[in-house]
């Protein structure tokens, strides 16, 4: 399973050039692979689009994918601890839905694919599995 972060959505509909986006694309294409869009993903990316037609389309693509439900104590406490212990450390997570995300990720043992350094810290020690591209 491989959560895409809303960074890599939101280039792949801009058609910005990234070798994540090419991933994501790639992946689309092959269909082999189960993609998962977690709710504050899909509210992150749907929410900057300022054509109707346009964001019918990434609608359409993005609720064809599995979407699943962030949130609720457990998450948010996770998340609380993977914050403070990286600020222990000395890194700060600069976006509080990174860090939610993130948790989502490794409470569901979901890969992540990201263009995002803020995943950085996560992946090194919170043990955030990483899609590489």
């Amino acid at each position: 399973m491989l959560v895409v972060d809303s960074s890599v959505w939101i280039d792949f509909f801009s058609g910005a050039a990234h070798p994540a986006v090419d991933q994501l694309a790639a992946l689309l294409e092959q269909g082999e692979l189960r993609l998962v869009v977690p709710d504050l993903v899909l509210f992150e990316v749907l929410r900057g689009f300022r054509h109707p037609r346009e964001l019918r389309q990434a609608t359409l693509l993005m609720q064809s994918l599995a979407i699943e439900p962030t949130g609720g104590e457990a998450l948010a406490m996770a998340a609380v601890d993977h914050y403070r212990s990286l600020r222990a450390q000395g890194y700060t997570v600069r976006s509080p839905i990174d860090v939610l995300l993130a948790a989502f990720c490794i409470e569901n043992d979901y890969a992540l694919l990201h263009k995002d350094r803020d995943f950085d810290a996560l992946e090194v020690h919170r043990g955030l599995k990483v899609w590489k591209h």
